[in-house]
């Protein structure tokens, strides 16, 4: 029987326990013997962001993670120059396993935006898309298969909880003066502290 992997791309700036949850949420419903956290280094989506450098999102993401064993660090748009686009990713990473069955974990929200993305068609010849479906979603299948008739039969939906929690939200909190305890690991809190990250 083939492994089945996770994929979860994203800037993770910084990292939180929903990352974690959701993440967890796939391991259990989907069987994967492992979640691959990939740390988006350059993310041509958010070139008018400025983002955390990757010489403290990385060790932040290797925080969150450590101890549980399903979760590992994939460098794969670490080691390569940017802008990383996810049409690559999973071509290298379909590669890099190619007697696994890759799943790539995205929210409802991205799946309606998926025709959008750098050459989409691409993602669905290598991966099984994993919808994190939120019990508020409303994700328009039809109207998906439409516009993009290869994504039929290459996505499955992942019911997860609804999770205030949000990277955005937590650095406003952090540049006003407020606590994120219990919404980031404690490990990752103690590195943000440390280094004076989004004051």
């Amino acid at each position: 029987m083939a492994e089945r992997i996770g994929i979860f791309g994203g800037t993770f700036d910084p990292p939180h326990l929903g990352h974690l949850i959701l993440a967890e949420c796939a391991v259990s419903a989907l069987n994967l013997s492992r979640v691959l956290f990939v740390l988006t280094a350059d993310p041509p989506h958010k070139r008018d962001h400025t983002i955390t450098p990757i010489t403290h999102r990385l060790p932040m993401i290797e925080r969150a993670i450590a101890g549980n064993s399903c979760f590992e660090l994939s460098r794969i748009d670490i080691d390569r120059p940017g802008p990383h686009y996810t049409s690559d990713t999973v071509r290298l990473l379909h590669e890099q396993f190619s007697d696994a069955q890759l799943f790539f974990l995205l929210g409802g929200d991205s799946l309606h935006d998926l025709p959008t993305w750098h050459d989409p068609a691409a993602i669905v010849a290598h991966v099984t898309l994993a919808v994190m479906r939120r019990p508020a979603d409303h994700v328009e299948i039809s109207q998906l298969i439409a516009q993009m008739p290869n994504v039929a039969g290459h996505f499955q939906f992942v019911d997860a909880p609804t999770i205030g929690i949000s990277a955005t939200q937590i650095r406003e909190r952090l540049h006003a003066g407020h606590s994120i305890r219990y919404q980031v690991p404690e490990a990752v809190i103690m590195y943000i502290q440390q280094h004076r990250l989004y004051v």
